[in-house]
């Protein structure tokens, strides 16, 4: 496919580390196709997050709208309809708005990925490569317009007035810092907060400023009242305080950031923090922090025995194991080996 002023259109609505996890593709689309037209249909959150991203339309899918929505989204396309869909998402919801969405090339997931009737709304298929990082897989979605995605890089555009925020939050005083994002949207992927507050204090004794962030839910609240509860030391609390639009930029002033498969996961990874990832419901090889995951806990193929009854080798790639106590099978004595992994290599 040559670079031309055809508009392409992207179509990934959620979650956030997805989300995050197709900005490289849009650098290597970007790249590639110099005179092309980009436009994503994205959701509220995703939204939030990338809003003013430059050389991108963004088209804005309220989950919540059903049909009228969709058929709302379809009056706000160009008329002409696009050149390619990029079909990302498998979920049947997504696979009906992308009905609304027309195009000349339909390019989905190979049929080993697909579900939901995903097959119906295509007519092209990326290639199948079991084994592979979520990301690699979303950037293969380059192939079928003849590119090839080699450079991973995701420059958010995180505006100054962002990190000016971020700045704004603590003095600088030269001692490094641990944040702790605690919820995931699945809850079976989340840590106990006493185990968050054993490790915080652990960082705390070795001179490290303790900070905690997260959203605006219920559960993120309680879990970090529990966790302050839990603590001897003091921490900052952040919870709650910043938007989508700031995550980044404070996520970018930690050394290293303690969070379970989360969207914080991913953005941090994205600008460059380095990510003590805690897994046992999730294979991190596949959904684990992109560009560094020496940091992590990987309890993955024990839960795959003690509650699937075989080893992650036996199970289908990006199988979960999300089972109620799942992730009591990471130990604080795993994520404190992590820690002073991270330390070992970086502050030794």
């Amino acid at each position: 496919m040559p670079a031309t002023s055809s508009p392409l259109c992207l179509l990934r609505l959620s979650a956030l580390g997805d989300v995050t996890h197709v900005l490289p593709l849009v650098r290597t689309l970007q790249r590639g196709l110099p005179g092309a037209e980009l436009h994503w249909v994205i959701d509220k959150a995703g939204h939030k997050l990338l809003d003013g991203l430059p050389g991108v339309g963004f088209h804005v899918y309220d989950k919540n709208s059903g049909l009228a929505g969709m058929r709302a989204l379809r009056r706000e396309l160009p008329a002409g309809g696009f050149d390619a869909l990029l079909q990302m998402q498998v979920a049947f919801r997504a696979n009906v708005l992308s009905a609304f969405i027309p195009a000349r090339r339909r390019v989905g997931y190979d049929k080993s990925r697909s579900k939901d009737l995903h097959g119906l709304f295509i007519n092209e298929r990326i290639p199948d490569r079991p084994g592979i990082h979520v990301l690699d897989a979303i950037g293969s979605f380059c192939e079928p317009l003849g590119l090839k995605q080699t450079d991973v890089a995701w420059d958010m555009g995180t505006p100054p007035e962002a990190h000016a925020w971020a700045r704004a939050q603590w003095e600088d005083d030269g001692r490094p810092v641990l944040m702790i994002s605690p919820c995931s949207s699945h809850a079976r992927r989340n840590w106990r907060a006493d185990r968050y507050a054993a490790v915080a204090d652990h960082a705390a004794a070795r001179g490290w400023k303790v900070v905690l962030c997260g959203g605006r839910s219920e559960l993120e609240r309680s879990t970090t009242d529990a966790i302050r509860a839990a603590m001897r030391g003091p921490a900052l609390d952040l919870v709650g305080k910043d938007t989508l639009k700031q995550l980044p930029a404070l996520l970018a002033r930690a050394n290293l950031l303690v969070t379970p498969d989360s969207g914080p996961m991913h953005i941090a990874n994205a600008v460059g923090t380095k990510v003590l990832g805690l897994h046992a419901a999730s294979n991190p090889e596949r959904s684990g922090p992109y560009s560094d995951r020496r940091y992590c806990v990987d309890r993955y193929d024990d839960a795959a025995r003690r509650f699937l009854h075989k080893p992650a080798s036996a199970l289908k790639w990006g199988a979960k194991v999300e089972f109620d106590g799942v992730m009591d099978l990471v130990t604080v004595d795993d994520a404190i080996a992590a820690f002073e992994r991270y330390v070992a290599d970086h502050l030794a």
